[in-house]
């Protein structure tokens, strides 16, 4: 970013009492950019308080859990990217894992296909994303103590205190919110989510009205009480137990008490003098991000303009080659101990992929071989930054919006649906994207193969952009796009989420685009190309912080594909 004239930056600050000006937010002390307004004030909050960029997160998950419950949750996992202030970066590992009794084929009948069934929406879905079978053993608690554990500052009970008054108390439904309590009240099979949004009397919480959640108040109290062990020892533990063994499900209290996260290195990537960090396995994103940035890093960007013919078929063809990469050879890395994350993400690796595109004419993806079909669409993701050049990028998700729909009255939060981000039946690829490689079928304790990309770019050694995504399958190449957009292109964060986005994902064979952003002469050139295109209404659903170390300034933005979110600074 170039250099901000003194006076510019008088006029950004009479803008600070706005929460977002013109696309973006400026601060000099503290950002965090999430799905909800409320959940960033939270974090905020905690800034204000001294805390550190890890106490702002920790507090922002539990949020997202009482005001984001698509996705913000205590029953599902995720990962953490952190960068502390002397430019050190780790993670934190905190994906859901297979239950003991699980199996290879715990989801195909006695002729060896996928077994089906209604999901929470009332349609026809695989068995292994609907019921309590397909709860993965949860991790966010876990996860979010480790991190605090090691890094962070404040008082645990500081930190989740926030969410139990918001869930005691209350806050206002907004429009998006209310449109899933309708709609489950009339159309999900699912008993749970009839009541989920229902007041003490019964009736249904309209827009603006408190929804107060005092179950998951009492849930959250005891997690502030005794860490980590209110979630998988006593009364939580007990009444997650009695759930699955009234319900179906194969989670034991031995599979709770066995659950650790992980702290592990994160990949790392260089492009043009910035440094990439993102997660290693079990999430293929940063294996992925930095295959992609190492091939585009070969490509004479100068010359190829932004969104145009060249653009589009350059990037499709590099996800084509990362995502067919991705399906042969990722999975957990407990499981799989001979991936080849060196070579993925080697210059020389790229060179060899780099030279195999037609720049001239699409590839043709091999339905003999690989594809995806990762994630669900309600991930949600948030940056934090704080004043003491800490970052972190978190990203985490039950899998389908509301996960299984399944969770327990007394307790008041909603299971994860992730058993179906495992292959469901070995040796089975197809063109459909259904794929059956080896590193991620299911394995009892395995932790399924993800596309969550969290991811921090680093300037001199500094924090420099923290960015990631929703979006399933598609989150990989949506933060891929906007880190480019930021580095490549020179654009500011707010418009590089909001710029036009694709997605290929090796099987299928189509790049989806967002609708109304390609030119139809665009679209003509590409499908002369031998392409085939799709249009989607949104890719992603981005937060980012970029810092301006020159100038002592954080912006943040929020993409305005989510109703709720906003980048909150002070």
């Amino acid at each position: 970013m170039k250099h901000i004239p003194l006076c510019i930056i008088s006029l950004l600050f009479l803008l600070l009492q706005s929460n977002n000006a013109i696309g973006q937010t400026y601060a000099r002390n503290g950002m965090v950019a999430s799905s909800n307004k409320t959940a960033s004030q939270v974090g905020i909050d905690i800034l204000k308080k001294g805390g550190n960029a890890i106490d702002a997160s920790v507090a922002t998950a539990f949020a997202l859990a009482v005001t984001h419950p698509s996705a913000g949750n205590i029953g599902g996992g995720g990962f953490l990217v952190f960068m502390d202030s002397s430019g050190t970066a780790t993670t934190i590992d905190f994906r859901e894992k297979a239950p003991l009794k699980a199996s290879p084929t715990m989801f195909l009948d006695t002729e060896g296909t996928i077994t089906k069934g209604k999901n929470l929406h009332g349609r026809e879905a695989t068995s292994n994303h609907i019921g309590a079978k397909s709860i993965g053993v949860p991790g966010t608690v876990a996860g979010l103590y480790m991190a605090h554990q090691k890094y962070g500052s404040l008082a645990w009970a500081d930190l989740v205190q926030p969410s139990i008054d918001i869930a005691n108390n209350g806050f206002p439904l907004s429009w998006s919110a209310f449109n899933w309590a309708t709609y489950f009240d009339a159309n999900s099979p699912i008993t749970f989510l009839k009541d989920y949004f229902r007041k003490e009397d019964g009736a249904l919480t309209q827009i603006g009205e408190l929804w107060k959640q005092p179950a998951l108040a009492r849930t959250l109290t005891e997690i502030r009480d005794q860490g980590q062990d209110g979630f998988y020892k006593g009364v939580v533990a007990e009444e997650i137990i009695r759930f699955m063994e009234k319900n179906g499900g194969i989670i034991t209290m031995e599979d709770l008490e066995r659950y650790t996260a992980v702290e592990r290195k994160p990949i790392k990537g260089t492009f043009h003098g910035y440094d990439i960090y993102s997660m290693p396995p079990p999430s293929s994103g940063g294996v992925a991000l930095v295959e992609m940035m190492n091939l585009m890093e070969l490509a004479d960007l100068e010359s190829v303009a932004f969104n145009s013919t060249e653009y589009v078929h350059l990037l499709a063809e590099v996800m084509r080659r990362a995502y067919a990469d991705r399906a042969e050879y990722l999975g957990d890395s407990d499981f799989n101990l001979e991936m080849p994350l060196n070579q993925l993400t080697s210059k020389a690796f790229a060179k060899n992929r780099f030279d195999q595109i037609d720049r001239t004419k699409a590839s043709v993806s091999d339905s003999t071989k690989f594809g995806q079909l990762y994630d669900g669409k309600n991930t949600t993701h948030f940056s934090v930054a704080d004043a003491f050049g800490n970052a972190v990028s978190l990203t985490y998700t039950l899998e389908s919006s509301y996960g299984s729909g399944m969770g327990a009255k007394k307790l008041g939060f909603l299971f994860n649906n992730e058993m179906g981000d495992f292959n469901p039946k070995p040796g089975d690829t197809d063109t459909s994207g259904l794929i059956g490689t080896d590193p991620n079928l299911i394995q009892p304790e395995k932790r399924m193969l993800s596309s969550m990309t969290p991811t921090i770019v680093a300037k001199d050694g500094k924090p420099y952009l923290i960015i990631g995504s929703p979006g399933g399958r598609t989150i990989i190449n949506t933060v891929f796009q906007t880190v480019l957009n930021v580095i490549a292109y020179d654009m500011p964060v707010d418009q590089a989420i909001e710029a036009m986005k694709i997605h290929h994902q090796w099987l299928p064979d189509v790049i989806k685009y967002e609708r109304h952003l390609l030119s139809p002469d665009t679209r003509k050139a590409l499908e002369a190309m031998n392409h085939i295109l799709v249009p989607v209404n949104s890719l992603g659903s981005l937060m980012g912080i970029q810092i301006d170390s020159s100038n002592n300034l954080m912006i943040g933005a929020s993409d305005s594909s989510s109703p709720d979110g906003a980048a909150v600074g002070y």
